[in-house]
């Protein structure tokens, strides 16, 4: 998978819009109670809890030991595993299977869908929403811009933010058939002065590694520049988030 070198105090304390915004996806989902959801990328647990409020019998999936060790120490009632979204075997007859905020992260799609697939019921529904075509597209460009000018490793996306033709590809070659699917635009407010920098710790903190403290901070600086003109307005800084939302269904 993409990146697990993740903070998951900071993604609590600075991003928990990632599982705030996630509220409508769980609507789409629609869980009922007594049925078996699997929530794929489940993160820090907070959309995992909200379905098991539902009355649904629900288990979280993630590749993160960090995000997990968070999850169980506040849902210590939901079940957690660590393991990869691209090929997990966690049961079968689920009624669905969630996910929010992680497939772009995920290399293999199609992987992924045929272990969606192993794990629905026939009928069952496989219901999510992440990053698509367009997704934080300046906030990608100014970062390898600022790298590129200074010197460093050009920055490279470490995510695949499928089009909608894209991603029901996959879905159909894991034998899922799409039954909705949406693009759109969410410009989504970034907490604090800071708030565009610490986007970039928090979800570029892979490639950041590569580079010394100095050379971050000079990178940042030069990036956040670059990027002023598009990502900040007059209530502060905000990431040019485009979302795909689908439901598919196992025949």
């Amino acid at each position: 998978m993409g990146n697990n070198t993740w903070n998951a105090e900071l993604y609590s304390d600075k991003h928990a819009f990632v599982w705030k915004l996630g509220q409508g996806v769980v609507d789409l989902l629609a869980p009922q109670p007594g049925e078996r959801i699997l929530d794929v990328g489940c993160g820090t647990g907070e959309l995992t809890n909200q379905i098991a409020q539902s009355g649904a019998q629900v288990v979280g999936l993630d590749a993160s030991a960090s995000m997990l060790e968070s999850a169980r120490a506040h849902f210590p009632n939901i079940e957690f595993h660590q393991g990869d979204a691209q090929n997990f075997d966690l049961g079968t007859g689920y009624d669905a299977v969630f996910t929010n905020a992680t497939m772009h992260w995920v290399p293999d799609h199609i992987a992924v869908a045929k272990s969606v697939y192993r794990a629905l019921k026939p009928g069952g529904r496989f219901v999510g929403e992440f990053g698509g075509r367009g997704n934080v597209r300046e906030l990608e460009a100014t970062l390898r811009t600022a790298s590129i000018e200074l010197g460093l490793t050009p920055f490279e996306s470490p995510n695949f933010y499928p089009s909608l033709r894209e991603w029901a590809t996959s879905l159909e070659g894991g034998d899922l058939e799409p039954t909705f699917l949406q693009l759109f635009s969410r410009p989504t407010p970034l907490e604090g002065k800071e708030g565009i920098q610490t986007w970039w710790r928090q979800f570029r903190a892979t490639y950041l590694a590569t580079l010394s403290s100095a050379e971050q901070d000079a990178l940042l600086l030069r990036a956040e520049e670059l990027a002023a003109p598009k990502l900040r307005d007059d209530k502060g800084w905000f990431a040019d988030y485009i979302r795909l939302r689908f439901v598919a269904i196992k025949k």
